[in-house]
């Protein structure tokens, strides 16, 4: 029996952070749909995060219901005039209701109001992504140009050469300008135990040896990849795969493509221990450089130089602008693999779950507060992006309706709406069905 409680802790560990992240994303949606219909004049009757039995409620000035439910795994805004959480209109209530409350509800105000209030779900979704990419950067700061060291790395006694404010001129007498000359040095020059470094160290012009500037450190883990699962941490350093010794990131990237999947043994330095982990590289969709997706065979880590280099304070209006910029790659991505998964480009296995997503919530909360905030910046845009697709029961099945209004000067009838919604439903739970198949049989 105490053999189970490491792994309900996991469990635990893993649903409070899926929960967590849920409700964030969530609350941020339906809150976008409740302030716009207020301010747009339509009234909010329920206001409830979680389904199910009523855990504790609250009425507001404004005649609002606050309610938090039982069952965290979504929520919802009910206007007056829903007949239920999807929106759907309750004939018998409108007929109720007079001129002047009428317009209060979500069926009987404006066309602009009710498009106005369905859009502003996943906008905020978006918004919140928005803000949350832009803190990160401002509260991590940004790699300066200059290629000077910040903070050395715990690693091997014998790479800790260069000490923290050196500034790196040349490596292997190729000179240096910027950070990112060392980062293409680090791929293109033979790998070896030790190069040779020009630095100015307080304004001494100096030649060490250090190590190989990309060594293979692991920088970052990917949830629910083979080196997550094999308990590689951000810090380990790999010094021998299969009984070879590795200097460089680029000799274990090579080592990895050439296995095609078969075991890999590694020899890793952990904070002054060496261990051994043996691991299989799996075959990975990612987006390419170029467009599109390409397929290679992955361990699931990133590298990094062998020092954190020193950091740029970034400004408000900078780190926003970054910040709407990874909201606009991540859609972009996002669209391009379903596209591709669609097409038979790439396995629709790229596809998770409800499992998969809490997965990935419980590992990048592993990792870290930041790690965790940017998961949930990058679900939120995803969350905002699905909410978009024009199928009924989605904001963006409403606003098709709308659109359909806004040009034939009337809505859709009621019979057609309730044909329409159930359609849309069947398919969002096929969908939902498809993915949970995905957590439970894809490799």
């Amino acid at each position: 029996m105490t053999d189970l409680i490491p792994q309900f802790g996991g469990f635990a560990f893993t649903l409070i952070a899926f929960v967590v992240a849920l409700s964030i994303i969530v609350a941020i949606h339906e809150y976008g749909h409740y302030i716009v219909g207020r301010w747009s004049g339509i009234h909010a009757e329920v206001f409830s995060l979680g389904f199910g039995p009523v855990l504790f409620s609250r009425v507001d000035r404004h005649g609002t219901k606050w309610q938090l439910a039982a069952l965290p795994f979504g929520g919802y805004v009910k206007f007056l005039g829903d007949a239920d959480a999807a929106s759907g209109k309750d004939a018998a209530a409108i007929d109720a209701l007079d001129v002047q409350e009428r317009r209060r509800s979500m069926h009987g105000a404006p066309l602009w109001a009710r498009a106005a209030t369905v859009a502003a779900g996943p906008i905020f979704n978006f918004i919140l992504s928005i803000v949350i990419f832009a803190a990160v950067l401002m509260i991590s700061g940004q790699a300066s140009e200059t290629p000077r060291v910040g903070e050395i790395r715990p690693m091997p006694a014998e790479m800790a050469v260069l000490e923290r404010g050196d500034e790196i001129t040349a490596i292997e007498g190729v000179a240096v300008a910027t950070l990112a000359d060392v980062y293409e040095l680090g791929r293109t020059l033979p790998p070896g135990p030790t190069l040779s470094y020009d630095i100015l160290r307080d304004d001494d012009a100096l030649r060490v040896d250090a190590s190989f500037p990309l060594i293979p450190v692991i920088g970052s883990v990917t949830p629910r990849s083979a080196a997550m699962d094999a308990g590689l941490a951000e810090g380990d350093v790999i010094r021998s795969i299969d009984g070879a010794p590795v200097y460089a990131f680029e000799q274990l990237r090579t080592a990895v493509e050439a296995s095609q999947g078969s075991d890999l043994a590694l020899e890793v330095w952990r904070a002054g221990e060496m261990i051994e982990v043996t691991l299989a590289p799996r075959r990975m969709d990612l987006p390419a450089p170029e467009g599109g997706f390409e397929t290679r065979w992955l361990i699931g880590v990133t590298g990094g130089l062998f020092f954190d280099p020193e950091v740029d304070r970034v400004g408000l209006g900078q780190a926003v602008t970054a910040g709407a910029s990874t909201v606009v790659m991540v859609a972009r991505t996002s669209l391009s693999g379903l596209w591709y998964m669609i097409t038979g480009a790439i396995s629709s296995c790229n596809l998770q779950g409800p499992i998969g997503i809490a997965e990935t919530s419980g590992a990048a909360a592993s990792q870290g507060l930041d790690t965790f905030f940017w998961f949930v910046a990058v679900l939120s845009t995803a969350v905002g992006l699905l909410n978009l697709f024009p199928i009924p029961v989605l904001d963006g099945g409403h606003l098709l309706f709308h659109a359909f209004e806004a040009v034939a000067g009337r809505p859709p009838s009621d019979k057609a709406l309730r044909v329409f919604m159930t359609v849309g439903l069947t398919l969002i739970l096929g969908l939902m069905l498809f993915a949970l198949t995905n957590d439970l049989f894809c490799p």
